[in-house]
């Protein structure tokens, strides 16, 4: 008999701090992990996943997790993304995020290519390949659960399921290959960053040496500031919304934080960098945690073999776009890597996956203000806008047209 238990409120928030403990601590006492910069999260968010499993084959205990509060936690990082956001460094970002728009055009197409012909491969209908591609990776859970619906209405059966399979799997390869990947890269070419004068300096090290100090006035300003950019956010949605215009919320909240922070520019009001840092950096690693604590691995364990294939493909395939198109054209310097680190985790799980990433890299190595401004812009819009044309695109094709209807065609 299956018992069923949902962490909720208070004990989502404990587990959640507990899981991100475990994970520093296990990258703290095992050296490939820390050598990798893998990040905490993932470490422990993937214990966790593994201690339900066990419990729910074992015991038939079955631990949901609400997602309520990680949706929150969402907008917060996106939040704070926005108020780290000066004019002046996205006017300096404004090249490399149109190389990188293409760069993520190109990648949705190889990854239904891919997708398709591992489809063929092992003799599936060639629609599953755009859920084994673009769907589920760059998608992510929304994406894939939006149009597993709509094929399985039309006789595509088991295509949600699949989608939601591969996008919890990118989820998890995003945050394991990125971060290692940039930091070879950064080791490789001996890479430098640069401050904001353009002095260089440089930045291999083991560890970042001194925080800055967060005073109380600059936290409680954040947390005003942060409260302002997810109320007003929610409520300029919701207006768009009514006017036909659907953005994702956490978008129109990083919106809100541009707009706060280059006003406090302009009128010389001093806003705390590190409090901002500090609560982007909290609400990552607690987003991520509970995403990674909610993956319910019983219900993948019946695929593994071709959801095997299809991620090793997938990972190749951006693997190789990262290193030699990526990193190349976005300048082979210190900034290039870390997008680089971002770009992987964009592809294979979602935006929270690629932040994490870049800032595992930048905890160790220093900071990357271009990075973490095109990653962001890229996953929080374009990427989802050009992923909505590829798929139709694709779906288009004689090959697939009969087994997927269009949403909205």
């Amino acid at each position: 008999m299956e018992n069923q238990f949902t962490l909720i409120g208070t004990n989502l928030v404990i587990a959640s701090i507990l899981v991100l403990a475990v994970g520093k601590f296990l990258n703290g006492k095992i050296s490939i992990l820390n050598r990798f910069n893998i990040p905490v999260a993932v470490t422990g968010g993937l214990l966790c996943s593994m201690l339900l499993l066990v419990l729910y084959k074992g015991f038939g205990l079955r631990i949901n997790v609400d997602m309520e509060l990680r949706n929150l936690l969402l907008l917060i990082f996106f939040s704070t993304i926005g108020l780290s956001a000066k004019l002046k460094t996205l006017v300096s970002g404004g090249k490399t995020l149109v190389i990188l728009i293409v760069f993520a055009v190109v990648l949705l197409v190889f990854q239904d290519a891919a997708g398709i012909a591992v489809a063929l491969f092992l003799d599936a209908p060639p629609a599953f390949g755009l859920f084994a591609g673009s769907i589920s990776f760059a998608g992510g859970h929304g994406t894939a659960i939006a149009w597993g619906e709509t094929a399985e209405k039309i006789g595509l059966t088991g295509a949600g399921t699949l989608g939601i399979a591969c996008a919890t799997f990118g989820l998890v390869a995003g945050g394991v290959i990125g971060s290692p990947i940039a930091g070879r890269l950064i080791k490789k070419h001996k890479l430098r960053e640069r401050s904001e004068d353009g002095i260089g300096y440089e930045v291999v090290k083991e560890e970042v040496k001194g925080e800055e100090s967060v005073p109380l006035e600059g936290a409680f300003m954040t947390l005003l500031l942060l409260a302002i950019c997810v109320g007003f956010g929610h409520n300029i949605n919701d207006w768009l919304r009514a006017t036909g215009i659907a953005l994702p919320q956490f978008l129109t909240a990083m919106f809100v934080g541009i707009l706060l922070t280059n006003l406090a520019d302009t009128f010389k009001v001093e806003v705390s960098t590190a409090a901002i840092n500090r609560a982007g950096e909290i609400s990552l690693h607690l987003f991520l945690a509970i995403s990674l604590m909610s993956i319910q691995l019983w219900q993948l364990a019946n695929a593994i073999g071709p959801l095997l294939i299809i991620l090793m493909v997938q990972m190749l395939v951006i693997s190789v776009l990262a290193i030699f198109v990526v990193f190349r054209f976005t300048g082979r310097d210190y900034d290039a890597s870390v997008i680089a680190a971002g770009f992987m985790g964009l592809g294979l799980g979602a935006t929270p996956v690629a932040m994490a990433n870049m800032q595992a890299l930048t905890s160790r190595y220093g900071p990357s203000t271009k990075a973490f401004i095109v990653v962001p812009l890229v996953g929080a819009f374009f990427i989802d806008l050009s992923n909505a044309i590829v798929i139709k695109a694709f779906a288009a094709l004689p090959l697939l047209r009969e087994g997927l209807i269009i949403p909205g065609s």
